[in-house]
């Protein structure tokens, strides 16, 4: 991967893609103010170096009908990370899973359609012989949601000269945020 991977237009035109979701090649280069052609080979470029993985939907679990979340973490038998891995990917109520540092070798993310349906993931994993120990959380509010366009505007690439810093106000939409960092990145 080249070390400077993003520079200000990439960024403005992923918060772009961020705010406008549904917005065409043809009205990002509008919006950006720069040649359809441009647009395309950026997006080709993320995808070619695996800066973006896929244009998809996001989906709200807890609209789907999973309003149960809860985080735990793993401790495993010596040796045993691919057991518990593929143990994992074979449950479809594990949402991610990551091997960690610390007390904790695996942490991962459940979701369910209730608490009984959560204590039944829980009690399946406890009985795997590869796991010696979970301890789950559970999640009661979604306080920052997944994002990536604030870090990329707050240093665009980890070489570069730091972006004009961002200052979020509490109760402002994460939309309008967003397309702040859209107007801040204009090159």
């Amino acid at each position: 991967m080249p070390s400077k991977p993003l520079d200000r237009l990439d960024v403005r035109l992923l918060a772009l893609i961020d705010a406008h979701p549904r917005a065409g090649v043809l009205e990002l280069s509008r919006l950006a103010g720069v040649a359809r052609a441009t647009v395309t080979a950026r997006m080709q470029r993320w995808q070619a170096i695996g800066i973006v993985r896929g244009y998809g939907p996001h989906v709200d679990v807890e609209a789907a009908g999973f309003p149960v979340q809860a985080f735990a973490t793993l401790e495993i038998s010596q040796g045993r990370l691919g057991e518990v891995r593929d143990l994992l990917d074979a449950m479809p109520g594990v949402l991610e899973a990551y091997a960690t540092t610390g007390s904790a070798d695996v942490v991962c993310r459940l979701a369910a359609a209730s608490n009984d349906t959560l204590q039944s993931m829980l009690i399946e994993l406890n009985r795997a012989d590869a796991i010696r120990r979970t301890t789950s959380v559970v999640i009661l509010s979604l306080l920052v949601p997944p994002r990536a366009i604030p870090l990329l505007a707050s240093g665009v690439g980890p070489t570069s000269e730091r972006a004009p810093e961002q200052k979020y106000r509490a109760g402002r939409s994460r939309r309008a945020a967003t397309e702040e960092v859209a107007r801040r990145t204009h090159c």
